[in-house]
């Protein structure tokens, strides 16, 4: 895998973006390479955006309050492990910007209802929002969340349809 450095990345990111800047706006145009994958990997706390196995952009991340183990069931707090695909955005979110994650697949739905108890859904990544939040502690109810900042990158590189692999 070739790998960019933070600061490489930054500048490829920063050197090919557009901003709309103006005062207050939270949307930007991004011209950069395209993102053709997401890798969330839950035991360190990171997501990964890539161009094919070129790494553009790191990010640390925070989870569901019950970070261990895949989201199996509503209202575990738990983040899902697997493959799924960006499927919506949400230039709305209580918590700034956020990209919508398609859990429950089908198998996430079948384990569920084999157990008697509903999947849940509603995984998005997303900014911390109006609260000031440190780094470190997990506090969503099953998604993936970064800084506000890091969010309006995030929201104009990744398109609808990108998969997103979550390891435990």
């Amino acid at each position: 895998m070739e790998k960019f450095t933070r600061r490489g990345a930054l500048s490829l990111t920063l050197g090919s973006a557009a901003f709309a800047m103006g005062c207050g706006t939270k949307f930007m145009t991004y011209r950069g390479p395209q993102v053709t994958r997401v890798e969330i990997q839950k035991s360190n706390r990171a997501m990964y955006l890539f161009h094919h196995n070129v790494l553009l952009e790191p990010y640390e991340v925070q989870l569901g309050f019950t970070a261990e183990g895949p989201k199996q069931f509503e209202g575990d707090g738990k983040t899902p492990e697997g493959r799924y695909h960006i499927d919506r955005r949400n230039p709305n979110s209580d918590f700034y910007l956020s990209v919508g994650i398609d859990y429950p697949n089908a198998e996430d739905r079948a384990y569920a209802e084999a157990m008697g108890k509903k999947p849940g859904g509603d995984i998005f990544i997303h900014g911390w929002g109006d609260k000031r939040r440190g780094r470190g502690k997990d506090w969503t109810a099953g998604c993936v969340a970064v800084t506000n900042r890091e969010m309006k990158l995030i929201y104009a590189m990744v398109q609808n349809g990108v998969p997103v692999d979550i390891f435990a």
